[in-house]
């Protein structure tokens, strides 16, 4: 049987067979307002999505991880409330699992792929995770296309292997894609190691002080180690030599003392100036110029400690973008909304409801007080105490102080498009990204585009994809075409 044989002809549909109106757009609260929980399309790709496979991880599955702290060295008080970062010196237990998106538990490190940053703060208001990348940007800008970028990436359920057709397609027909694109198959596409990148929370988030003003941020790990980087052909080699050479590279750099740090920076963007500035501040595809909100280094991070058992820390950690502390919360970003909910989807299906009673998840600082009982693997630490509030048993209660600010909202609900800002397009910050390239950087760019690209078996997707970068810039497209053209004969 041939794979057109199970092509299925019509309108796309939910599992229970209602025919879908929009793919591409989550339904908000009003143009650029946060995610609906009533979006059950939504809601039903990113649950079937986490439930794909078991046990590892549908994505970031093969990764390594260490302990570390983070040290505040400058006041932010002015910006958040949060306790962590109060009082310049103050130091906060943490852990960091790094990691590669596509590639299976058993995949190599040394790969063509963006890699995780999941951080995790022990603080003493609760765990805060901050979950990102080390690129600023992302392939898309809203959730409900997630599970279908991610089908592209890995293996197709006809061949088994990932096929550059699908990758290609998909990028060729979601535009927003460009920009991460032109910086994946740059120079920075495969790091050297964990310890010589730089780390991202990618997403915009809030901020809000005790007097209740709130701005939004972006976070920055600037590597102390220096950014390192490997060729394609050098990846090549040393995946076949080395599979596990970034973690390996981790865990030695510790056990000789020799711990890596990060110099930790931010941008604050007061909350009025989101509305008129020139780019959508929560559009994950795109980033703030440096110029227009220049970064402000507010602490370090160091990793000094491995993991004692990398199953019981590093395989079982979870990490959920809806782990805040008062002082820190969501924005609008529609990717983020969505990872809200899929995190901790996923986790409680992969590791269990009980995940969060784990050691390296439970908090380190304070104590986790709920009225959440049994499950799999429930430790019974509640005794006999009362599973429900308000109670008058002296149990917990809550704290009539909302984590964060409260974002205005106006128009019909809809399955609304991310709003549009004066200079948003898919193709202007990823042209900016190539013209600061070097040549040599551009060259080397190039070869790495054509020679994935020329594996894609169908003129028009090449066509497609081509002229996205074309968009981009001029001669990044016309350049691109030709060696493509020379690879194909």
């Amino acid at each position: 049987m041939t794979q057109e044989a199970h092509v299925t002809q019509g309108p796309l549909t939910t599992e229970a067979g209602a025919p879908v109106a929009d793919n591409q757009n989550s339904e908000t609260a009003g143009l650029g307002g946060p995610v609906l929980v009533q979006d059950q399309l939504l809601l039903e790709k990113l649950a079937h999505f986490n439930r794909e496979r078991i046990p590892e991880r549908v994505v970031h599955a093969r990764g390594a991880g260490a302990y570390g702290t983070f040290t505040l060295t400058r006041d932010v008080s002015q910006w958040t409330r949060a306790k962590f970062l109060s009082e310049v010196g103050k130091q906060t237990e943490t852990f960091l699992r790094f990691s590669t998106v596509a590639g299976n538990l058993g995949a190599a490190d040394a790969v063509r792929d963006p890699r995780g940053w999941a951080l995790k703060f022990y603080t003493e208001e609760g765990n805060y995770d901050l979950v990102g990348n080390n690129t600023p940007v992302f392939f898309i800008r809203d959730a409900i296309k997630f599970p279908d970028f991610i089908h592209t990436q890995k293996r197709d359920p006809y061949t088994g292997s990932q096929e550059a057709d699908n990758v290609w397609d998909f990028w060729g027909l979601s535009p927003e894609s460009t920009h991460q694109v032109t910086w994946l198959f740059g120079d920075r596409g495969i790091p050297a190691s964990y310890r010589h990148m730089d780390g991202f929370g990618s997403h915009t988030f809030q901020w809000n002080n005790e007097a209740g003003e709130v701005f939004w941020v972006k976070y920055h790990f600037k590597t102390d180690q220096g950014i390192k980087n490997l060729t394609q052909d050098e990846a090549n080699k040393l995946a076949g030599e080395d599979p596990d050479s970034h973690q390996r590279d981790l865990r030695e750099a510790i056990e000789r003392g020799e711990f890596p740090t990060w110099s930790v920076q931010v941008q604050i963007m007061p909350a009025a100036e989101a509305a008129t500035y020139r780019f959508n501040p929560f559009d994950l595809t795109k980033v703030w110029p440096h110029a227009d909100y220049p970064p402000i280094e507010i602490g370090k991070l160091e990793l000094n400690r491995n993991p004692e058992n990398v199953f019981a820390e590093v395989e079982q950690a979870i990490f959920s973008p809806a782990h805040f502390v008062p002082g820190i919360g969501p924005s609008p970003d529609k990717m983020l909304q969505g990872r809200l909910f899929a995190y901790g989807d996923a986790h409680r299906y992969r590791v269990g409801i009980n995940a969060d009673h784990l050691p390296v998840n439970r908090p380190h600082a304070t104590e986790a007080r709920t009225h959440s009982r049994d499950g799999f693997l429930y430790d019974g630490r509640h005794k006999g105490a009362k599973n429900y509030e308000p109670n008058s048993f002296g149990g917990p209660f809550q704290t009539d102080r909302a984590l964060w600010q409260p974002v205005p909202v106006t128009g019909a609900t809809g399955n609304h498009e991310t709003p549009r800002h004066a200079e948003d397009n898919d193709f202007v910050q990823a042209g900016n990204l190539y013209r600061l390239m070097s040549e040599d950087e551009k060259g080397r760019l190039i070869d790495n585009l054509s020679g994935f690209l020329a594996k894609v078996s169908r003129e028009d997707i090449v066509d497609r994809a081509v002229n996205n970068f074309r968009q981009a810039d001029g001669d990044f497209g016309k350049r691109l075409e030709a060696a493509v053209q020379a690879l194909r004969g």
